[in-house]
């Protein structure tokens, strides 16, 4: 489907720019030297982090757009290692001082349970997992992210999800998102930063 949707486009499905929580939030990678940037569509937050000096590696499952990802890449003079992979054939084994999800909710309850644990396991002792998405509320708004409310985020299930983890950031709110035709609207966004012990 992802691939399907991405060879539609002409330009940008998201856009170019990156999320708007990763700009208003540049602490986030602070003392971080590599990132994983997971499910990351056309680089548009690789290539965000990649400029503040980090060293990243993402992937997706779509060819067009990490073909996309890497034309991003060059335009602004930086380097991606970038991989065609979906989630399951990821190797989780590596680690990295950041690990960035925006806008990752294709998944369902039960696959998220995974997908969480999966980006736990990614991120090393004292790095950050950053989470940047939807909350139930988004489906009424109908303004991005898949139609389905138990597949969005509330401040409760973050919280038990990294329960252990020192919470630096969790908030909830509105904003008109503009962010290629993928996004555009009145949205319900919700962050977390949170710290793996260590």
């Amino acid at each position: 489907m992802w691939e399907d949707r991405y060879r539609q486009q002409d330009d940008y499905l998201f856009g170019t720019e990156p999320a708007g929580f990763l700009v208003e939030n540049p602490w986030v990678a602070s003392d971080c030297g590599t990132a994983l940037c997971v499910a990351d569509g056309e680089g548009r937050n690789a290539v965000h982090l990649a400029r503040l000096g980090l060293a990243v590696t993402s992937f997706d499952l779509s060819q067009t757009a990490v073909a996309r990802a890497r034309d991003l890449a060059t335009q602004h003079g930086v380097t991606l290692a970038t991989s065609v992979s979906d989630w399951a054939a990821w190797d989780w084994s590596r680690q990295f001082d950041l690990v960035v999800g925006i806008f990752i909710q294709f998944a369902d309850p039960a696959l998220r349970v995974q997908q969480f644990a999966d980006m736990r396991a990614a991120t090393r002792a004292g790095g950050r997992i950053a989470l940047h998405g939807y909350r139930p509320e988004q489906v009424a708004l109908g303004t991005g992210g898949p139609p389905h409310a138990a597949n969005m985020y509330t401040d409760a299930l973050l919280r038990d999800a990294f329960a252990g983890w020192r919470i630096d950031r969790l908030a909830s709110y509105e904003r008109d998102v503009q962010e290629g035709r993928g996004h555009s609207g009145k949205s319900a966004l919700i962050d977390l930063v949170a710290t793996k012990p260590g």
